[in-house]
């Protein structure tokens, strides 16, 4: 049965890297993103072949992989030059929570994974079930600016949004989570954020890091709650903006400290 399985695998994105670590299916790894912060150890021993948006198609091509797993649209043209050049190509789109659990769920099926997968998936949903039953609890919920860009501003995607949620906190803008291109959840006018109040904004921005004090200075801010309270955080974003285990676990925990905290003080 082994040898119908996927020997050589090549990962796009973090997620399902950090996935067959935890499945202990390292070994088919053959190449992964150079944004790859987790596990630590992969950056060791992997060859990187990949940005997000970019891929050295020669490198991966070399490296004879017999799968790539892919995420997004943002992702159609790297994977359309691999289809042409003969490779199974397998590009996941999770936006929600659920369609998380899904594809790892799936992730496990194609490397033989499958129970095993299942049972780790059931102790992480078990784990979100225990969160939302102790946020279930908060007196008040505070309400949450979650920013995914500063320049311009741009409220976070949905998984986030709903997880969010669960860890006791409100989205300020919940119409916008249900956009899936980043394109489209861009706030116009920072006036829009001061309005609507926020008692704690969370920043996370791929590539860059995300710095409390330049939100606490921006013009017009300072009545905000969360910059009169000092409620200003970071979450990494290899913690909350990878659609895979990271979020479910380390990005979830850490909201929900935040939130705990503060409504300790304001409950």
């Amino acid at each position: 049965m082994q040898h119908l399985l996927p020997q050589r695998i090549v990962c796009l994105t973090e997620e399902t890297t950090e996935w067959l670590y935890l499945l202990g299916q390292e070994a088919r790894i053959v190449g992964i993103s150079g944004y790859t912060v987790r596990p630590r150890r992969a950056r060791e021993e992997k060859p990187k072949v990949s940005a997000f948006l970019t891929a050295k198609i020669d490198k991966i091509l070399a490296l004879k992989p017999d799968c790539v797993f892919g995420f997004s649209d943002l992702q159609a043209d790297i994977a359309s030059l691999l289809i042409k050049a003969g490779v199974q190509v397998t590009v996941f789109n999770q936006r929600s929570v659920d369609e998380i659990f899904s594809v790892l769920y799936q992730v496990a099926a194609m490397v033989g994974q499958a129970e095993q997968g299942l049972a780790q998936l059931s102790r992480m949903r078990a784990e979100l079930d225990a969160i939302a039953q102790k946020a279930a609890g908060f007196k008040r919920r505070p309400r949450v600016y979650f920013e995914e860009w500063d320049e311009p501003h741009m409220s976070t995607i949905r998984w986030v949004s709903e997880l969010m949620g669960i860890a006791g906190g409100d989205d300020i803008f919940p119409e916008l989570a249900l956009q899936s291109m980043g394109r489209d959840r861009i706030i116009a006018s920072g006036q829009t954020i001061v309005e609507r109040a926020p008692d704690i904004v969370i920043g996370s921005l791929c590539g860059k890091k995300f710095r409390p004090e330049k939100v606490a200075a921006r013009p017009g801010w300072q009545d905000v709650p969360a910059v009169r309270t000092g409620q200003i955080f970071e979450i990494k974003s290899a913690d909350i903006l990878q659609p895979g285990p990271a979020a479910l676990t380390d990005g979830l925990v850490q909201m929900h400290r935040i939130f705990s905290q503060w409504e300790a003080l304001h409950g």
